[in-house]
C-alpha cells in the first residue's frame, strides 16, 4: 500500500475489487488471484462518481471500505478528499462521510487536515445533529495543529473560497477548543459571535466561563468572565442558576466572597434564577477553609429563610470549618444536627472530625470516634488510618503507629503512598536515613513509585544529617525517574543547609541549580540571604542580593523585609531605609512587617527619637497602620533607653484609644519598673493583667522576683514566688527561656561579676539540676554570709527547686 494517499501517481498496481472493475468486451475476466490485470487509471470525475457511488449504497464497516477502495489510495489527491467530503450526494450520509474519513486517515494519515476537507465533514455532521462526532473530530484537529492554529486564524478571518463559519459551527470550536485546553482562543471566538451580533446557546456560555475559572485563575480570570457574561445577557442569554454558579465558584477561588455573596442576591433580583444548594455551599465552602465562620452563620441563616435546607454537603462543609478552627464541640454538634435531619454522617464527614481531634492532639477522642464509625457499619478507610498513624508518629507513639499499619492490613485496607510517605517522613524525623530509605524500597515493592513529597523528605533528612552527597543522590535520581525537579525540592535543601549553617554548600547548590534541571526563584536566593544574616556576614548577604538582581529574578515582600530585617538587625538600618525606598520604586507596597522592621531597627541602635519619627511620618501619610507589635517595639526601646514614663504614657495613650495589648506590654512595663526599684507599680499592674486575662506568666514572675532579689529582699521574693506560682500555676522560667522572652527581661550586662560569683552560681545550677535542692541552699546561704552576690538565674533556679520540694513534703504529708 502506498504511504501517503496524496500522491497522484504511485507504483503500487493492486486491483479494484471486482465489483468495481469496468468490463471490457471481448477481453474475458481472469480468473486467477495470483496475475490481476492491472487496475485502469480513473479521470477525476470517475474517482469521485465511483467512490461517492460505493458510499453512497453502502453502510460501510472499514474492512468492507479497505476491501473497496484501497486500490485507489494513490488518486486520493486533497481536492478529492474535498470533492467527496463536500458531495451535495452524499451530504445526507454523514456516518458514511465519517467512516471514510477515518479509513482514510487510518490508512495514509495527513495532519493536520487541510481546512477544506475538514470543514466540508463538519457541515455535514452539524446539519445532522451529529455534535458529539463534530467536537472529537475538532479536538483531534485542533491538538494537531497547535502551536499555529490554521483552523482559529480562519474562524476569526475566514478567507475565500472557504465558506465563513455558521453560529452552529462557532458554537461547536468553542466548545471544542475549551475541551482541548485552550479556553483564550475559545474566548476570541466567543468575541466574533459577538460582533456579528450572533447569540451563543446556554451550554457554550456556561462551558466557556467554567473553563477560564478552572484554567486561569488570576485577579484578571473573573473580571473578564464577568466581561464575557454581560456579553452573553446584551445577546439576548439567560443565565441559568448553573451560570450563576460557576462565577460564584470564580470569585471563591480568587477569596473575592464579598463579589460572591453580591453576585449569590444579584442572581435572584436581576435575573430572577433562584440561588440552588450547590450556590450557598460554594461560598460556605470557601468561607470555611479561610476560618470565617461569622459569615457561615449570616449565610446559612439566608440560605433557610429561601427554603433551602442544609444537604449533606452543607454538613460536611460546616464540619470541616469548624474542626480547620479548632472548634471540635461545634463541629461534633454539627454531626447531632445531621442525625436530627436524617441525614447519616458518612466515611467523610467522620475522616474530618478524627483530623481535627488529631490535629488538637485527642489521639484517644480519635480512636473513639474510628470505633464509633465501624458501630456505624462505615468501615474506615485509607484515609482514617494514615490519620490515626501520622498523629500516633507525631506523639512519639510509634508502636501504636505500626500496629495500625498491621491492623489495616488485617481489615483489607490496602497501605497507599501517603501511608509510606508518613512513615519515610516519621524515619527522617527520627534520624533513621538508613531506615527511611528501606521504606522507599518497600514502597516500590508495594507497586507504589516515589513521589517528588518522598523525595523531598529524603532530601531534607540528609541534609540535616549532613549526608549531602546522598542528597544529591536522590535530586538525580528524581531526575532520572522523569519526576518534575520542583523548586520546592531545591528550596527545601537550602533551608536544611542553612539552618545548619552550611551556608557554603548551600551557596553551591544554588549555583548549580540550573543544571540539575532546577527553576531557582526569589525564595531560593531569599532563604540564602537570611542564613548569610543570621550569621552576620552583610557583605555575603548582600553580593547573594546582587546577584539574585543581576538575574532578572524580582524579589518579592518578603525577601525585602528579610533584607531589611538583617540589615536593621547588624546596625545598618538607613541602608534598611534604602531597601525599602528601592522597594516603593519597583512599585511594591510595603506591610506591617517592613515598618516594624525598620522601627525595630532604630530602636535596637539606641535611636529611639528616629523611630519614633519614621513611625509618625509614616502614619500622616498614611502608609502604615500601627499594631500591637509597632508599640511593643516602641515600648521596649524607651524601657531600653530609661526612658520609663515616656514607656507608661505610649502603653496609657495606647489602651485609652481602644487598642488592645498583649501580655508582653504588660511585662515590657513591669520589668522596667522593677528595674527602676519601682515594686509597687509593677505589681499594680498584674490584677490588671489578669483582669485582661493577659497573665501574669513566668516572664512577670521572673520580673518581680528578680527585683526583689536586686534589692536584697530575699525572703520577700521567696515569699511572692511560692505565692503566685501557687495561685497561677507557674514557675519562673529557666534562664535560656528567660533570655529569649522577646521585649520582656532583658540580658544583664556580663561586667561586674567576680570570678566568685561565676564559679558557686554555676555550682547551685548543676545542684538543682541534679534535684539536690538541700545542698544548692547551704552554699547559697553560706556564700550569701560571705557578701558573693549569686546570678539572679541561679536565685530563681533554687526558689523554683525549693518550691517543688516544699509541694513534694505536702502532698506526702496529706
Amino acid at each position: 500500500m502506498c504511504s501517503s494517499f496524496f500522491f497522484k501517481k504511485c507504483p503500487c498496481k493492486t486491483p479494484p475489487p471486482l465489483h468495481l472493475q469496468k468490463s471490457k468486451p471481448n477481453q474475458p475476466m481472469s480468473t486467477t488471484a495470483e496475475s490481476p490485470p492491472p487496475p485502469p487509471l480513473l479521470t477525476h470525475t470517475e474517482l469521485i462518481s465511483t467512490i461517492t457511488t460505493f458510499l453512497k449504497n453502502s453502510n460501510p464497516a472499514t474492512a468492507t471500505l479497505n476491501a473497496a477502495l484501497s486500490p485507489y489510495l494513490p488518486q486520493l489527491t486533497p481536492d478529492v478528499l474535498h470533492s467527496i467530503l463536500s458531495s451535495s450526494a452524499l451530504h445526507r450520509h454523514p456516518s458514511a462521510l465519517l467512516s471514510f474519513f477515518n479509513w482514510a486517515q487510518s490508512a495514509a494519515p495527513l495532519t493536520p487536515l487541510p481546512l477544506p476537507p475538514l470543514l466540508s465533514l463538519l457541515s455535514s455532521l452539524i446539519s445532522h445533529k451529529k455534535f458529539d462526532d463534530a467536537k472529537a473530530l475538532l479536538q483531534s484537529q485542533i491538538v494537531s495543529e497547535h502551536p499555529h492554529h490554521h483552523l482559529h486564524r480562519h474562524l476569526l478571518h475566514p478567507a475565500r473560497p472557504l465558506p465563513p463559519p455558521s453560529a452552529t459551527l462557532l458554537n461547536t470550536c468553542i466548545f471544542a477548543y475549551c475541551r482541548s485546553g485552550w479556553p483564550h482562543l475559545a474566548a476570541q471566538l466567543f468575541k466574533k459571535m459577538k460582533r456579528l451580533k450572533i447569540r451563543p446557546n446556554l451550554l457554550t456560555l456556561n462551558t466557556l466561563l467554567n473553563s477560564l475559572v478552572k484554567k486561569d485563575l488570576s485577579s484578571r480570570s473573573t473580571h473578564f468572565c464577568k466581561e464575557l457574561f454581560d456579553d452573553a445577557v446584551k445577546l439576548g442569554v439567560s443565565p441559568s442558576v448553573v451560570t450563576f454558579n460557576i462565577l460564584i465558584n470564580g470569585y471563591c477561588l480568587e477569596y473575592k466572597f464579598n463579589d460572591a455573596i453580591h453576585l449569590l442576591r444579584k442572581m435572584e433580583h436581576d435575573f430572577k434564577v433562584m440561588p440552588d444548594n450547590a450556590s450557598y455551599n460554594t461560598v460556605l465552602d470557601a468561607l470555611s477553609k479561610k476560618g470565617k465562620l461569622h459569615d457561615i452563620r449570616d449565610l446559612l441563616l439566608e440560605m433557610k429563610s429561601k427554603g433551602l435546607f442544609p444537604n449533606k454537603r452543607t454538613y460536611n462543609i460546616l464540619v470541616y470549618g469548624y474542626c480547620k478552627m479548632g472548634l471540635l464541640k461545634d463541629a461534633t454538634a454539627i454531626v447531632e444536627l445531621m442525625s436530627r435531619d436524617n441525614l447519616l454522617p458518612d466515611v467523610w464527614t467522620y475522616n474530618t472530625l478524627i483530623n481535627g481531634l488529631c490535629s488538637s492532639k485527642k489521639i484517644d477522642d480519635a480512636f473513639r470516634l474510628r470505633d464509633e464509625m465501624e458501630g456505624l457499619k462505615l468501615l474506615p478507610d485509607v484515609i482514617t488510618y494514615n490519620t490515626l498513624i501520622n498523629a500516633c508518629f507525631e506523639e512519639k507513639n510509634s508502636s501504636m503507629a505500626l500496629k495500625l499499619v498491621d491492623e489495616m492490613k488485617g481489615k483489607g485496607v490496602q497501605p497507599n503512598e501517603v501511608t509510606h510517605n508518613i512513615m519515610i517522613k516519621w524515619y527522617v524525623k527520627e534520624g533513621r536515613m538508613k531506615e527511611a530509605s528501606e521504606m522507599v524500597a518497600k514502597m516500590e515493592e508495594a507497586g507504589f513509585s516515589p513521589d517528588c513529597v518522598t523525595y523531598n523528605t529524603l532530601i531534607s533528612g540528609f541534609c540535616k544529617s549532613g549526608e549531602l552527597a546522598e542528597a544529591f543522590k536522590m535530586m538525580n535520581r528524581m531526575n532520572g525517574k522523569g519526576l518534575k525537579m520542583d523548586t520546592v525540592t531545591l528550596n527545601t535543601a537550602l533551608h536544611n543547609l542553612c539552618r545548619e549553617r552550611k551556608l557554603q554548600d548551600a551557596y553551591e547548590l544554588l549555583s548549580s541549580a540550573n543544571k540539575r534541571g532546577y527553576i531557582v526563584d526569589e525564595v531560593s536566593y531569599g532563604t540564602l540571604i537570611v542564613g548569610y544574616f543570621k550569621e552576620e556576614n552583610v557583605e555575603r548577604a548582600m553580593q547573594v542580593w546582587d546577584e539574585m538582581k543581576e538575574k532578572g529574578i524580582i524579589p518579592s515582600i518578603i525577601t525585602y523585609n528579610s533584607v531589611i530585617g538583617g540589615l536593621c538587625q547588624v546596625g545598618k538600618t538607613e541602608l534598611g531605609i534604602s531597601k525599602l525606598n528601592e522597594l516603593l520604586e519597583n512599585g511594591f507596597v510595603p506591610d506591617e512587617t517592613t515598618y516594624n522592621t525598620i522601627i525595630h531597627g532604630y530602636c535596637w541602635e539606641g535611636n529611639v527619637l528616629q523611630a519614633f519619627q519614621f513611625h509618625n511620618k509614616m502614619v500622616e501619610e498614611k502608609a502604615f497602620k500601627p499594631d500591637i507589635y509597632t508599640c511593643n517595639i516602641l515600648l521596649h526601646g524607651l524601657c531600653k533607653d530609661g526612658m520609663i514614663e515616656k514607656a507608661i504614657k505610649l502603653f496609657h495613650t495606647w489602651i485609652e484609644k481602644g487598642k488592645s495589648l498583649d501580655a508582653v506590654s504588660y511585662n515590657t512595663i513591669i520589668a522596667a519598673l522593677c528595674k527602676e526599684g519601682r515594686l509597687d507599680d509593677a505589681l499594680d499592674l498584674v490584677p490588671e493583667m489578669e483582669e485582661k486575662k493577659l497573665g501574669p506568666d513566668s516572664y512577670t514572675i521572673n520580673a518581680i522576683v528578680g527585683a526583689l532579689h536586686d534589692a536584697g529582699k530575699t525572703e520577700e521574693a521567696q515569699e511572692l514566688l511560692l505565692k503566685m506560682s501557687e495561685k497561677y500555676k507557674l514557675m519562673p522560667c529557666s534562664k535560656q527561656g528567660d533570655e529569649e522572652g522577646q521585649n520582656v527581661v532583658y540580658k544583664e550586662a556580663s561586667g561586674g561579676a567576680d570570678s566568685s560569683s561565676i564559679v558557686y552560681s554555676e555550682q547551685i545550677d548543676e545542684l538543682c539540676a541534679e534535684g539536690r535542692y538541700k545542698d544548692a541552699m547551704s552554699i547559697f546561704l553560706e556564700q550569701t554570709e560571705k557578701g558573693v552576690t549569686l546570678n539572679k538565674f541561679s536565685y530563681l533556679s533554687l526558689m523554683n527547686g525549693l518550691i517543688k520540694r516544699r509541694k513534694g513534703i505536702m502532698k506526702s504529708d496529706s
